[in-house]
């Protein structure tokens, strides 16, 4: 059965002080009220990982945002997935729209990074979606495929299986446009298509599909209901204690 996962994002917020602050506030209330078996992850710059590994205990799980495609070398900056590893954290961020935008990460390059990860025993969020001209000319399910095909479907049944896919709709992210519950159960049905004509249903019904299109307490519940959407990888939110708890908490039974 496939797990129930609400991944943060932090992005490039929260100095040592403050980063240890809000988690470990975020931990106290996970631990507290959290009912249900639902993953809490929270995905932090590198000058964290370590910290939090140590706070966040099996409350609460670590993860990096991204690493670098190579296991070590002349790479003056990068951090690789054998380092991620060392310091106690579990995931890692494969090719957020922000690092497909800014970077110019190729689905290429990302396969190459989700391989890393997996030969480091991390689990990547590997993250897929489609910009607004994408939505508006009515190709992003050929966009959603080929990010898939391209950047995870070379990968054996057994790597697969370890992943867990993202979906950020980018045209609903920080524009003030909001995508509605029955548009992103929409492409979370066919990103799980993919996936059973790829490696057949089993695989398919077990992987963890994640929503990422500007998440928060007041639509997560109407969004987790729906049938192929496991959870949430949460941006702003997840820089609020409270907020990132109540989402942890849509899934308690």
């Amino acid at each position: 059965m496939r797990k129930k996962i609400v991944a943060g994002n932090w992005k490039m917020n929260m100095d040592y002080a403050e980063g240890i602050s809000l988690f470990s506030e975020i931990v106290n209330m996970v631990r507290d009220e959290q009912k249900g078996d639902q993953v809490a992850v929270i995905c932090a710059p590198y000058i964290h990982l370590n910290s939090l590994a140590k706070l966040g205990g099996n409350t609460v799980k670590i993860g990096a945002q991204n690493c670098h495609q190579n296991e070590s070398g002349a790479y003056t900056g990068e951090i690789s997935a054998k380092m991620v590893k060392s310091v106690g954290a579990e995931y890692v961020i494969v090719g957020h729209s922000e690092r497909r935008q800014y970077y110019a990460e190729s689905d290429a390059l990302l396969l190459e990074k989700t391989n890393i990860v997996l030969k480091n025993n991390l689990i990547p969020i590997f993250c897929i979606g489609e910009t607004l001209d994408e939505r508006n000319n009515g190709s992003y399910f050929d966009i959603i495929k080929s990010q898939l095909t391209n950047g995870l479907f070379s990968l054996s049944e057994d790597d697969f299986s370890k992943v867990i896919v993202a979906y950020e709709p980018v045209w609903a992210i920080g524009t003030g446009l909001t995508a509605s519950s029955a548009q992103a159960q929409e492409v979370h049905a066919f990103i799980r298509q993919q996936i059973q004509a790829q490696y057949g249903e089993a695989v398919a019904q077990n992987t963890s599909i994640l929503y990422g299109g500007s998440c928060n307490p007041k639509n997560a519940e109407e969004l987790f209901s729906q049938q192929d959407i496991d959870g949430g990888l949460i941006g702003g939110a997840s820089l609020k204690s409270r907020d990132f708890t109540d989402l942890v908490k849509t899934f308690n039974s």
